[in-house]
């Protein structure tokens, strides 16, 4: 029996719009810029059940990173039809989300309201987040002086700790020394084993795809080349790859 859907997107399209490479010389003789449009996604659609995860792979420029921020509401379609049934969606992802101004401390209320926490829930899950994001004082200095690797293990931690409904992660697990890598990776089976979370990861790891996913969405030049399970869509992936 089919559970319900935790993600619906129909015929999804995503254009950037930036102005072409001129000079000064040329636009002294020209009244209006000519503005260059790149389509990033070109009418996707896919489905999600609830507590079920998928993984997109794809090279980079095929629209994985764009479809995630497009879920998590950064983007706005062009056209399209994004739908979340009414969950609440958090979005794991290397400088997005942050105020590099306050500290990480700062930080872990900004992001949890932003979810949708009130902030006596926080409160609640204030001493485990820094427990677990273990950057030691530097959760009280400004977001702007972390490395990477702090960022993403504060990142991390809020997300996890805070457990919305869809969690959507792009390429964090692969960031972060050896020691955090192992426990993310711990935690996010954790979080997956729970029948109601929903999952999606952009990751260029098969291997983590392919243990951790129930299914695989290869998008290449922000079409949807195929959809399925991980031992039906990887091995394809690669042998595309290797051409």
């Amino acid at each position: 029996m089919k559970k319900e859907a935790a993600i619906t997107v129909k015929d999804l399209h995503i254009s950037y719009r930036g102005i072409k490479k001129f000079s000064i010389k040329r636009s002294l003789f020209k009244k209006k810029n000519s503005i260059e449009i790149f389509d990033a996604v070109k009418g996707i659609s896919f489905e999600v059940e609830k507590g079920k995860i998928l993984g997109f792979i794809g090279k980079n420029g095929s629209g994985k990173s764009t479809t995630l921020r497009a879920l998590a509401g950064i983007f706005s379609p062009d056209k399209g039809v994004i739908d979340l049934h009414g969950n609440s969606v958090s979005l794991l992802s290397i400088g997005v989300g942050f105020q590099p101004k306050l500290t990480g401390y700062e930080n872990i209320y900004l992001s949890g309201m932003l979810l949708g926490f009130s902030e006596a829930e926080i409160k609640a899950k204030e001493e485990e987040i820094i427990k677990f994001a273990d950057i030691g004082s530097f959760i009280y200095k400004p977001v702007k002086t972390y490395s990477s690797g702090m960022h993403s293990k504060l990142a991390f931690a809020i997300t996890a700790i805070l457990e919305a409904d869809i969690i959507l992660i792009d390429e964090v697990l692969s960031v972060g020394d050896a020691k955090f890598k192992e426990k993310s990776y711990n935690k996010m089976k954790e979080l997956i084993s729970d029948e109601n979370r929903t999952v999606v990861i952009v990751s260029h790891s098969l291997e983590t795809i392919r243990e951790l996913c129930d299914q695989v969405l290869w998008l290449h030049d922000g079409k949807v080349k195929k959809i399925g399970t991980p031992e039906d869509v990887i091995p394809e992936y690669k042998e595309f790859m290797a051409q």
